[in-house]
């Protein structure tokens, strides 16, 4: 005990700690060949992760637009889901995820270049792990797992621009931020030697490569952009909340497959990935549920699906270092917190985030990678008690570095495609909607 109060743990982690001290039931151990029951479930994974941006973040958003944009905020996705397998494939995989240097990879998997059933060199996934995974499936089942990721964090980003950019500047700047901003990013938390990683900071699936990431460029869009038209006076409620829950029920179900499955292996530490995915999850729903009905009179649809997102959310840097308790805790705190940036914080500083990615996905991420560091059970030293000041200051400096470089490299793309394409459609367009002007359709 004297070593552990000597860490430094914070208020809040001790108040818990009756919570952290039952022993996860996650191994470690695994064979150093190809293990074909690891293949099948990191195989199941990647389908299910795939399946959270088509169909799920596709539905969700499209559930929330009004009927003239339902058709083009679907197809945002799934072009997303195209470019993005290409940039992947070309270069994005070698810059994220090869040895290089501390801030990106080399170009050895330009073009996937080398890429076998095996793999040639040493890699160490999940920061904060305390030691290596050792690698039990293929490389191409990584690459691909990884993909996914890479397909879903710019996706979330549209959110924040909804109804409101043209198609080819969408195009553009996702093949451009998929590049210079996710890539970089990705290596920082999770490659060989990447310096968040070196670092020692936990990020088990994706809070800041992914949740930050997103979130913090959506706001800088949603800013650069600004409003929509007739943002504040005219009717903008959802036109199709039917499709909403839909969209957030395949991302909830698909989100096993991003959490559980960055565990790389079908064992102990995906399990309980598992089970404190589904306990954060629920807890979130019902904390904005609950908030809401408290806040407004009655509780809503929207607020309740926004709710179990924002859980998802949390988590997820979490999700492999935390026990069920703390997910608990992690889940609750997020949905309140949530429910207020989703609604007070947006309609205090007057910005534009059109699906909230900032306020789910920023603001959750913030909160689920600060809390990591407060309830991480083990990810330094595979079964002791790690929360304390120590690892969530390198949680903040984690968090902190994302916000500014994604923001920074955000903005600056951003200018970039405006003056050589422009980003928006005119204002007589965006009255007519995206389906018509932009894809010639119309939904009905």
């Amino acid at each position: 005990m004297k070593k552990m109060f000597g860490r430094g743990m914070s208020a809040l982690g001790l108040a818990l700690l009756p919570l952290l001290l039952a022993a996860p039931a996650w191994a470690e151990d695994a064979a150093p060949k190809v293990d074909s029951g690891d293949t099948a479930w990191m195989l199941t994974s990647t389908a299910l992760v795939l399946m959270m941006t088509v169909p799920g973040l596709a539905l969700f958003y499209a559930g929330m637009v009004r009927k003239k944009n339902i058709l083009a905020t679907m197809m945002q996705s799934f072009i997303i889901c195209c470019l993005v397998t290409v940039v992947w494939m070309i270069a994005g995989y070698s810059l994220a995820f090869t040895n290089g240097g501390a801030y990106l990879g080399d170009l050895s998997r330009l073009f996937l270049n080398g890429m076998g059933e095996t793999w040639d060199k040493p890699f160490i996934f999940g920061a904060g792990l305390d030691k290596p995974i050792v690698n039990t499936i293929p490389e191409t089942v990584f690459m691909m797992f990884q993909m996914t990721f890479a397909i879903i964090t710019p996706a979330l980003i549209a959110g924040a621009f909804a109804d409101r950019m043209k198609f080819s500047a969408m195009c553009v700047f996702m093949v451009l931020w998929s590049l210079i901003v996710y890539s970089p990013i990705a290596h920082w938390v999770w490659g060989f030697n990447g310096w968040v990683n070196a670092l020692g900071a936990a990020d088990f699936a994706g809070g800041t490569v992914v949740h930050i990431n997103a979130g913090i460029a959506g706001l800088v869009c949603a800013l650069v952009m600004g409003k929509r038209v007739g943002y504040g006076q005219d009717n903008m409620a959802p036109y199709n909340l039917s499709l909403a829950v839909i969209g957030a029920s395949l991302l909830w179900v698909g989100w096993f497959g991003f959490n559980a499955g960055s565990a790389l292996t079908a064992g102990g530490r995906a399990g309980m990935a598992m089970a404190a995915t589904q306990i954060a999850t629920a807890a979130a729903a019902l904390a904005w549920t609950f908030a809401e009905w408290a806040a407004k009179g009655k509780p809503s649809v929207l607020g309740a699906i926004s709710g179990a997102v924002a859980g998802l959310v949390a988590i997820t840097p979490a999700s492999g270092f935390v026990l069920p308790g703390p997910a608990l805790v992690i889940g609750l705190i997020a949905g309140v917190v949530c429910f207020w940036s989703a609604t007070s914080l947006k309609h205090m500083l007057g910005y534009d985030d059109s699906l909230d990615a900032f306020g789910v996905h920023g603001v959750g991420g913030i909160v689920g990678a600060l809390l990591t560091g407060v309830f991480a059970y083990g990810p330094l030293s595979g079964g002791s008690y790690e929360g304390g000041m120590a690892l969530l200051g390198k949680q903040a400096i984690a968090v902190i570095s994302t916000l500014v470089y994604s923001g920074i490299a955000t903005f600056i793309l951003l200018k970039i495609v405006d003056v050589v394409i422009g980003l928006k459609v005119t204002e007589e367009e965006e009255r007519e909607g995206l389906d018509v002007v932009l894809h010639g359709e119309r939904l009905g």
